[in-house]
């Protein structure tokens, strides 16, 4: 009867190192969704909120007929 509870109880402890890895690899996989859901998804959610003001701001200033205070400085400087 011992005999046979050591060698059940290799086999548990077996089963139990394999669950132990499986969970590890789960957990990796888990942690790397997470990873690349905030790297494809939030950031550039984030980066939005920067680059619309930016890029409104620089498509109202093309509509504009007045010259730029630059370019009139400019016409200054060279004399028109």
């Amino acid at each position: 009867m011992d005999n046979e509870l050591k060698t059940r109880l290799d086999i548990l402890e077996q089963k139990l190192d394999k669950v132990n890895k499986d969970v590890k690899t789960i957990k990796n996989v888990f942690l790397w969704s997470f990873i690349i859901t905030i790297a494809v998804i939030v950031l550039p959610l984030i980066a939005i909120v920067f680059v619309i003001p930016q890029f409104m701001s620089s498509i109202s200033g093309l509509g504009s007929t007045a010259p730029s205070a630059d370019y009139t400085n400019l016409m200054k400087i060279i004399g028109f």
